[in-house]
C-alpha cells in the first residue's frame, strides 16, 4: 500500500464517535455523584477551590472543567468558573428544567463509576474498565495486550500518519527518531513521503518485536529500523536531527512529560527539530469540543490528558526548545514543532534554566 496516500472520503465523524465516547460518562458522574452544577451555581470558584471543596484532584478536575467549558456549560473569568445560562437552566437541581433525572439511570455504568474514583484519586482506571485487565501501561508489557493495542493504533496511524507526513517540512534533515513509535506506522509514513529520510523506532519490549514484524510486512526495512529501550529509563539514541512523539505525550501527566522533553533536547543534534503529533486544546482551554471530549477518554484510561497549545509551548520552552509552531492536520489532530538551538548551553546551565522556568510557569487553570 502507498503510505503517502490519503483516503478519498473523510472519516472525521467516525473518529469523533470513538474519541468522544467517554464524555457523557464524565458529565453523568458530575451530575449524579457530585451535583457539581448545583454546587457551583451559588459559589463561583477557582479550580483550586473546586478541588478542595468537592474532594477531587487536579488532573481530572482540569479535564472536567475544560470539557464543560468547551460544551458551553461554564465560563471562566480570571480563573473563576461560573455557570452559563444554559447550565443554570438545565443542570441545576432547583431549576424546573433540570435534566439530572434523565442521567440518573446511567449512574451505574462502569465508566461512570470509574470516573468517580478517578476524580477523587487522580489515578486512571483499567483499560476499557475491564476489571480483569491491568492498567494500560502495565498491560503493554504483556504480549497479548501489546499486540491488540498496537494493532489498533496501527490502524489509526495509517490515516493519521500520511496526513502528518504531508504537513512536515524536512529539507536539510536526514534521520528521524520515532519515540514510543508503536508499530512504526508513523516512521514508515514519514519516510514514504520524504524519501531522503531514514528512521529509527524506539520502543520497549514486547512492542519492539511487533514493530519489526510490521515494518518488514510493509517492506520498509531498508529505511526504518527498530531500537529497543524505555523512553523513561534509557537514554535516547543519538545522531538524529528529527524527533517524533506521536500520540505519546497525552498518555502522561506533566511530571512525566517534562523529562521526556528534556531527554529529547539532550539527544537531538544541535539545530534538530522536535515534532509532537497529538490532539491539542486551544491556548484558552475553551475547546475545540472534540478534543476536550477525547481528553476525557485519555484521563480515564491513562495518566495523561490533552494539552493546550500554551501548556505545550511552555513545556517546550522550559526544556530549551525554541521556535514553536502549531498546525492542524486531520481528525482533530495537529502538530507542534520546535527546534533545538544550534548553539546550546552546557547541560547543567540548561537544566538550571529549565527548573527556573517551570517554577515561574502559569498553567492556566489554577492547581489544586
Amino acid at each position: 500500500m502507498d503510505l503517502s496516500r490519503l483516503p478519498q472520503n473523510d472519516p472525521l465523524e467516525i473518529y469523533r464517535y470513538r474519541d468522544g465516547l467517554y464524555a457523557v460518562d464524565l458529565l453523568t458522574a458530575a451530575l449524579t455523584e457530585f451535583d457539581f452544577f448545583t454546587w457551583l451555581a451559588t459559589r463561583p470558584s477557582t479550580a483550586a477551590t473546586i478541588c478542595r471543596e468537592l474532594g477531587i484532584t487536579e488532573r481530572p478536575a482540569d479535564v472536567m472543567l475544560t470539557l464543560f467549558t468547551a460544551n458551553g456549560f461554564l465560563r471562566s473569568e480570571r480563573g473563576v468558573f461560573q455557570l452559563t445560562p444554559l447550565a443554570h437552566e438545565h443542570l441545576v437541581r432547583t431549576s424546573p428544567w433540570f435534566i439530572g433525572p434523565y442521567y440518573a439511570s446511567l449512574k451505574e455504568r462502569p465508566v461512570v463509576r470509574d470516573y468517580i474514583k478517578i476524580l477523587r484519586t487522580g489515578k486512571p482506571a483499567n483499560w476499557g474498565s475491564y476489571q480483569n485487565e491491568k492498567p494500560w501501561s502495565d498491560a503493554m508489557l504483556t504480549d497479548d495486550f501489546a499486540t491488540t493495542f498496537t494493532a489498533a493504533m496501527d490502524c489509526r496511524g495509517l490515516y493519521l500518519g500520511a496526513a502528518l507526513a504531508k504537513k512536515l517540512e524536512t529539507r536539510g534533515r536526514s534521520r528521524l527518531l520515532d519515540i514510543a513509535g508503536g508499530s512504526g506506522i508513523y516512521a514508515c509514513a514519514i519516510t514514504a513521503q520524504h524519501p531522503h529520510l531514514i528512521a529509527t523506532v524506539f520502543e520497549r519490549p514486547p512492542v519492539d518485536q511487533i514493530a519489526r514484524a510490521m515494518i518488514q510486512k510493509r517492506g520498509c526495512t531498508d529505511r526504518v529500523t527498530v531500537a529497543a529501550g524505555d523512553m523513561f529509563s534509557d537514554p535516547l539514541p543519538s545522531g538524529h536531527d528529527l524527533h517524533l512523539y506521536s500520540n505519546v505525550l497525552h498518555d502522561w501527566d506533566v511530571e512525566k512529560v517534562r523529562p521526556l522533553l528534556a531527554s529529547s533536547f539532550r539527544a537531538l543534534t544541535p539545530g534538530g527539530m522536535l515534532i509532537i503529533h497529538d490532539c491539542h486544546l486551544n491556548s484558552e482551554k475553551t475547546g475545540p469540543l472534540p478534543v476536550a471530549k477525547y481528553s476525557a477518554l485519555l484521563m480515564s484510561v491513562t495518566e495523561g490528558k490533552c494539552y493546550s497549545i500554551a501548556e505545550m509551548t511552555t513545556l517546550l520552552n522550559a526544556a530549551g526548545f525554541r521556535d514553536c509552531h502549531y498546525e492542524p492536520t486531520v481528525a482533530d489532530r495537529s502538530i507542534m514543532t520546535a527546534t533545538k538551538p544550534a548553539n546550546t548551553l552546557d547541560a547543567a546551565e540548561q537544566m538550571a534554566l529549565f527548573e527556573k522556568e517551570l517554577k515561574e510557569n502559569d498553567w492556566g487553570h489554577q492547581p489544586c
